[in-house]
């Protein structure tokens, strides 16, 4: 058997698989089921398999020394009610059906996590019309909505001010790193295999004898069918599978700021979104430690992995650069993308950012904190891919959009990355 190289879509002659079975013999695979990606995805999806068919050998490899180390552990741990999703498609579902699913997981296994609501909360006149349609959207996903004028909105939030607001009931907080890692506990107890340090550099599918992979160890693995949740490098997994993904990921770097004063903010403050972005804004997120996070500030990230401006790839940004959907948004957004850039780069242009909805903070009050990045899929024509994306091919199932609310909805895109997988499994 070959296998395919990294970053090369062709097959890489001489690098047979030690041990791999002659034309015509049985193959000796080492699981039914090979799960590249050990976040919330992967391990959602090997949880799924084994509750659904115990006994089922599944095998996660993740490149990293620990779960949950990207999307998963570097986001603000909120659990989404799904307002701001389309009804009917899967973004809506799953987050629906997942928030109550995530706060049930928690509660199960002790994980800490709260259900406080949130408040989004328009401060100008022209963004009043898309508070209400957010309204009508939450009412149509089945979703608890109340409307607040200006004073109701200082009941919930004293320190916020805007021209009117709503609160979403079902929206709550958690520890999604502690929730991958019960994941971890949970899959290996039903018998499944995780092995991190694991990072896979080729790949070699057949029809007739699955998957092969190789690490960057050297070891191989082989299992019937593949399912590719590595997130931030997903469109390069699917490539060395050999399977046209049909995008790219493009990297998003979310900025986050800690409040000095965290008694200035009670729970979750959201601004309005722009609908024609994938980004929620700047909001305030009282997490469950205490302490308020304010942000995301949404910036071009340098590398999949570029969680500063210092960190840079040269050969991730020219991929990113040499996508023709990278200069279709460049192009489309430039004002946007010009905003977040000065906001990244000047502390007090974030400030007054904030301060549409927090009027008393200063710039003494936001301490760096931890960033994150958003693993963005991006069409050719430069449209962001707006719902999940599950493509399969023959012995792979590729999830190649899950961003926020992914987490949120994680059991339930576990459980339908499952049903593909058994379907192609038998």
């Amino acid at each position: 058997m070959t296998l395919r190289g990294q970053g090369d879509d062709a097959a890489v002659e001489g690098a047979a698989v030690a041990g791999a079975s002659t034309a015509g013999a049985a193959v000796a695979y080492d699981c039914d089921v090979l799960v590249i990606g050990g976040g919330i995805v992967g391990l959602s999806t090997a949880y799924a398999l084994t509750r659904a068919r115990p006994g089922i050998r599944v095998t996660v490899l993740e490149k990293e020394p620990g779960p949950a180390r990207h999307q998963t552990g570097r986001n603000s741990g909120v659990i989404h009610s799904g307002i701001y999703y389309r009804p009917g498609s899967l973004k809506a579902r799953f987050a629906v059906k997942g928030a109550a699913e995530m706060v049930k997981f928690c509660a199960e296994y002790g994980i800490p996590h709260a259900v406080g609501g949130k408040l989004i909360v328009a401060t100008e006149r022209s963004e009043l019309p898309r508070l209400h349609a957010l309204v009508q959207r939450g009412r149509e996903n089945g979703i608890p909505v109340r409307e607040l004028g200006p004073s109701q909105i200082t009941e919930f939030e004293p320190e916020v001010r805007g021209l009117a607001g709503i609160h979403v009931a079902t929206t709550g907080i958690c520890d999604f790193g502690a929730v991958a890692a019960q994941l971890a506990s949970s899959v290996r107890d039903a018998g499944a295999e995780i092995r991190y340090g694991a990072e896979v550099t080729r790949i070699d599918r057949r029809a007739d004898r699955g998957v092969a992979v190789r690490t960057a160890a050297g070891d191989i693995v082989r299992g019937r069918v593949l399912v590719n949740c590595a997130g931030l490098h997903c469109d390069r997994v699917a490539r060395l599978a050999g399977d046209d993904p049909g995008m790219r990921i493009v990297p998003f770097r979310g900025e986050y700021y800690d409040l000095a004063r965290p008694e200035l903010v009670r729970g979750l403050v959201y601004p309005v979104p722009d609908p024609a972005f994938p980004f929620l804004g700047v909001h305030l997120t009282r997490g469950i430690d205490g302490g308020v996070h304010v942000g995301p500030n949404a910036v071009p990230a340098l590398a999949r992995e570029g969680y500063d401006w210092a960190t840079v790839r040269p050969r991730e940004l020219g991929m990113t650069l040499a996508w023709p959907g990278s200069w279709h948004i460049a192009r489309a957004h430039w004002r946007y993308g010009a905003g977040e850039l000065h906001r990244s780069l000047s502390k007090k242009a974030f400030t007054r950012a904030v301060r549409r909805l927090l009027p008393a903070v200063e710039p003494s009050d936001l301490r760096p904190a931890k960033a994150g990045v958003r693993a963005q899929a991006v069409l050719r024509d430069g449209t962001l891919a707006d719902d999940f994306l599950f493509v399969e091919g023959a012995r792979t199932v590729h999830v190649l959009n899950a961003p926020s609310p992914a987490a949120t909805a994680s059991l339930p895109i576990g459980r339908e990355v499952a049903r593909r997988v058994l379907a192609q499994v038998g």
